[in-house]
Order: C-alpha cells, then structure tokens, then sequence
C-alpha cells in the first residue's frame, strides 16, 4: 500500500478525493471500516486529540492495523486537529501515518511558525502534514458569512513557507451540525485550488451539508473531505433508542445495531464518489 504522502502527491493533479473519518472506540472504527470494505473504497480514519487520550495513544494504530486488516480495506491514520507540538510528537511516536497541526486561531505569522515546526517534526518519519488556515467554525461557535475565509494570496504563502502537504480552508463551513443549511463560497475554492494547484485542499465541518454541496466541493478542488459528528450522533442515537427499549446488559448484543447505523452513514458518504 502506497504512503499517503505519496497518494497526496497525486490527489490535486488528478482532481480526486478521499474521505476522512473520524472514530471514537472499536464500535464506530468497525462501522467505517464495513463502509469502505463495502464499497471497496480506501479512506482515512482520523482521530482528534481528545479520542486520542481517551482510547491510548499507544493502543489505537495497532488496533486500526489489525482491524483494516480484518476488513480487508486500505487506511491511513491520521491525527486530526492538533494544537501543541508534543501531541504531534506523540502521534508520529506511535504509527500514524499523517498528523494535522491546527493553529488556525493564530495569527499568520504564528500559524506559519508552528506549522513549519510540525512539518519538520514530521519530515524525519516522512509524514505528510495538513495545516489550516482561515476560521472554521468550532463546536457552539457561529460561522458568520464571509468572515475569516481564507484568503487565495495568503494560502499561496503560507503553503511556500511551510511545506504544508494538505491545507483546510475555510469556505463557509463550521464544524458540528448546522443550525440552517451554510452558504459555501465554491468561486473562492476555485480561485485557491488554481493558486495553490499541486496541494491537497482539505474540506472541515461536512457533517450534515448536502449532498450536492459535497459534489461540487469535489468537483471544484476538494481532495479531503473530513466527516466526525455525523458518526458520533449515529452511533449515539441508535445506542440510546436501544437501551431505552430493552432490558439487555449485554452490550455485545446492543451495540452491533449502533455499528450498522455508522456503517449505514459512512456508506452513504462513500457513494457520492460514484457521483
């Protein structure tokens, strides 16, 4: 199987696109990994550096190696979101194959500074590195129209004086669901995709957008689209209508429902490629 660094080197020349998605425990793990198995698609599986202290940063790339093998899929694991250098460092420590540096609340000069300290940090393992530039909206915050997009001539520099590999952009999207239905800027990931054409553009906060929102996305320079809530609320919300139904205690017998409601999402995402 080819490192991702080396399928990101191909992904902007040839306008295509692999899905990130993020996983919590086994049971959301085995969900994404049934999709790709089933739609014979290769993904990346993302975990953010809360899962990563909650399910051991030591435990989770031998557990994703064995699962994918299990499902017979091709992954990559990714670091998602990370904002100090020592959680990067633990992350390269223990098998991941890509680690994204966030220091999008910074300003530029300090997004850049941390971004090429990560970027060297990563170099030793040959890792490839995403970077976010612009404001995407975090969990309870409000994505307010056109402020904080990222600017085209900005992302140009940034990616020249980082060496950055993948780059999120900010186009309207905000992390989380939607209280009503983002208007995102396409004419500006155009005019980003055409100044920054060889780095792989990176689309946050797809949980809940429509569909066709996603396929022009891809369509118009997107080659890494990140998917999380939509997972957890899946997986959350079948959990609870099962328990609230049942007197069962075991949870074997509970949680394979929960695992075909991630599958059935994760699928579902899966088939927009064929689109």
């Amino acid at each position: 199987m080819k490192s991702l660094k080396e399928i990101y080197k191909t992904l902007a020349m040839k306008n295509e696109t692999l899905f990130a998605m993020n996983f919590y425990n086994l049971e959301t793990l085995q969900g994404l990994l049934k999709a790709a198995a089933a739609k014979k698609r290769s993904i990346i599986l993302q975990v953010s550096p809360s899962s990563l202290d909650y399910m051991g940063a030591k435990v989770i790339a031998p557990l994703v190696k064995a699962s994918a093998e299990e499902f017979d899929v091709n992954v990559w694991l990714h670091l998602d979101h990370a904002k100090k250098l020592e959680t990067v460092k633990t992350a390269l420590g223990n098998g991941f194959d890509s680690i994204m540096i966030d220091g999008s609340e910074l300003d530029i000069e300090e997004n850049i500074h941390l971004t090429k300290e990560a970027v060297a940090l990563a170099s030793w393992k040959d890792v490839p590195v995403e970077a976010e530039l612009g404001y995407v909206a975090k969990l309870g915050q409000t994505q307010e129209p056109g402020k904080g997009f990222t600017n085209p001539d900005e992302a140009k520099r940034f990616v020249s004086e980082t060496g950055v590999d993948a780059l999120a952009i900010a186009i309207g999207t905000a992390h989380g669901f939607y209280k009503e239905t983002p208007k995102l800027d396409f004419e500006l990931l155009r005019k980003i995709r055409k100044i920054i054409p060889n780095t792989v553009l990176v689309l946050h906060g797809s949980s809940g957008l429509p569909d066709n929102d996603l396929i022009e996305a891809m369509n118009s320079g997107i080659n890494k689209i990140n998917v999380a809530t939509e997972f957890k609320d899946a997986f959350m919300t079948s959990l609870k209508r099962g328990i609230c139904n049942t007197d069962e205690i075991d949870i074997r017998k509970i949680f394979p429902v929960a695992i075909e409601e991630v599958y059935g999402v994760a699928k579902q995402k899966l088939d927009l490629l064929e689109k």
